[in-house]
Parts: structure tokens; C-alpha cells; sequence
């Protein structure tokens, strides 16, 4: 029973958790801009894990972790979280959002053999190859020159996220596992936090409407999503190789598709359907290979 649990139902509800960012972010975005978004839920988040902290009297580590966690913070949360935001607000519908960066298994797999030295047999490269997403991205990019699409420099911001949530993601297993999950985590938001005030200052008018609608999200943005999705990745991070917790991120483009078609009736074809049961199927792939190992 511990084993199904740690295998797949906290694996499932990271998906799930993280899946649910694109939604919250869609629907606060028309009352703040991003990074302004950003940094309310930055500090929301650090007052909470703050007195989460308190309780549990935690310790914050040395200087040189405190140095490596900040690293990981400004790449997981402050590249990957504003350039997703950035493309949603420009017009990247949330759905192909979660797909670009639905990428990350293949890069991450990539930069953890290189730098982490890690073994990724052919089922993994199998699990973590691009079939599945490049299924998906056939359909949703094919409206792109009818002019019914999103504008393609959107695609910027998009895979500036994959590339913050890539290289954060080996980073944090070879430098941030040490840590006190608590701890680390508020070192992470807090360099994530001066990034959004840095980037708020300079290049937006920090006005927020304060509607039902954004307080609804940002309550669920700080609680599901940046205080137990990431508490979970982290533990995910510490149990598995940083390439085969990767592969989870291929079920949340499928997960998230659904949900934004039920919210926002953002519409699969079968081509679509079926690159979400492909990913699918890769990600049983690396899982087998794991239970294996």
C-alpha cells in the first residue's frame, strides 16, 4: 500500500496540483499584470510556509545552500513562472502553454545525463521522447496562419519557461536536496519574490483589481499550487532521478487540456486526443523502468 502511494497516487496529485496552475493563472490575469500577479503570490506564499516554518522550528541552511536553493528559485519560479504568465497574458492559450512547456522531460533528461552523469535507458528516451506532445502540437499550432491563432512570439516566453524549469530542475537535484523542504522552499520564493519586485518596478504599472474572480485564484494559487505542488516536486526530486520525475510533466499537458477545455472550451481534435494518450503511455513506460531498476 506505501509503495502505491508513493508511486502513484502523490505522483498523480502533483499532476493534478501542477495542471491547475495554467487555469488559476488564466483567470487572474485580466486583473493584474504578471509579474505584479507574481509577487502578490510570492508573498502570500512566504507568509504562510513562514508560519509553517515557525511551528516546526525549522533551521535555514549555510550560506553556500541558501546560495544554491536562490539559484533554484529564480529559475523554477521566476523563469518558468513569468514566462508563463507573459505568454498567457499575451494571448498563448493555457492549454498550449502547458504543452510547449510540456517539453521539459526530453530537455531535462538531456541536461541530467550530461551534467548528472544519469543512465536513461531506451524505454526512458522511449517515455520522454516527443511523440506524444508533437501529436498535440500538430493540432494546435495549425490555426496559427489562418490569423485565428495566438501571435508566434509568444512562443518566446514559452520556452523561456521550459528553459528556467529544465535547468532548475537539475540544478535542485544536484545542489538543493540537502535541505529542509520548508526551508528551501522559502529561500526559493523569496529569490523568486526579489526577481517579480525587480521586474515589476521596471517594466509594469503594479495596478491590481482586487475582483472575486482574482481572489478565488490567488487563493488556490498559493495554496494547491505553490505551497503542495511544489512541496511535492521537491520530495519527488529527492526520491527519483531528476529525468524520470521529468517524465510526470508529460501528463500535464493532456490534464490541463482537459480542464481548459471545460473552462474556456479551448477544443481537442482526435489528433490532439490522441498525442495525450501517446504521452500517457510514455510516462507508464518510465515508470515501469523505475519499479525495474
Amino acid at each position: 500500500m506505501r509503495s502505491l502511494f508513493h508511486s502513484f497516487f502523490v505522483p498523480a496529485l502533483f499532476v493534478w496540483l501542477w495542471s491547475t496552475g495554467f487555469i488559476g493563472a488564466k483567470y487572474g490575469l485580466p486583473y493584474a499584470e504578471p509579474l505584479t500577479l507574481l509577487l502578490i503570490r510570492m508573498l502570500l506564499t512566504l507568509g504562510l510556509l513562514g508560519g509553517l516554518a515557525w511551528l516546526l522550528k525549522t533551521r535555514l541552511p549555510g550560506w553556500p545552500a541558501a546560495g544554491h536553493l536562490a539559484v533554484t528559485g529564480l529559475l523554477v519560479h521566476g523563469c518558468y513562472l513569468g514566462g508563463v504568465y507573459y505568454a498567457i497574458q499575451d494571448g498563448m492559450p493555457s492549454g498550449i502553454v502547458s504543452l510547449v512547456v510540456g517539453l521539459q522531460p526530453l530537455v531535462t533528461a538531456g541536461v541530467a545525463v550530461l551534467i548528472l552523469k544519469e543512465t536513461v535507458s531506451w524505454r526512458q528516451w522511449l517515455g520522454l521522447g516527443l511523440v506524444g506532445v508533437t501529436l498535440v502540437l500538430l493540432e494546435k499550432f495549425g490555426s496559427v496562419g489562418s490569423g485565428e491563432g495566438f501571435p508566434l512570439w509568444t512562443l518566446v516566453w514559452a520556452l523561456f519557461a521550459l528553459a528556467g524549469i529544465s535547468i532548475g530542475t537539475v540544478y535542485q537535484k544536484r545542489h538543493g536536496t540537502g535541505a529542509d523542504l520548508v526551508a528551501g522552499t522559502i529561500i526559493q520564493y523569496g529569490a523568486a519574490a526579489v526577481f517579480f519586485t525587480i521586474g515589476a518596478l521596471l517594466f509594469e504599472t503594479r495596478e491590481v483589481e482586487w475582483s472575486v474572480q482574482l481572489q478565488l485564484s490567488m487563493a488556490w494559487l498559493v495554496l494547491g499550487v505553490s505551497v503542495g505542488a511544489i512541496l511535492l516536486l521537491m520530495w519527488l526530486i529527492r526520491r527519483g532521478a531528476a529525468s524520470q520525475v521529468a517524465s510526470l510533466f508529460y501528463l500535464v499537458p493532456p490534464v490541463t487540456a482537459l480542464q481548459a477545455f471545460w473552462l474556456f472550451d479551448e477544443r481537442l481534435d482526435v489528433l490532439a486526443i490522441t498525442g495525450g494518450i501517446v504521452s500517457i503511455t510514455g510516462v507508464a513506460l518510465v515508470v515501469s523502468q523505475r519499479r525495474s531498476a
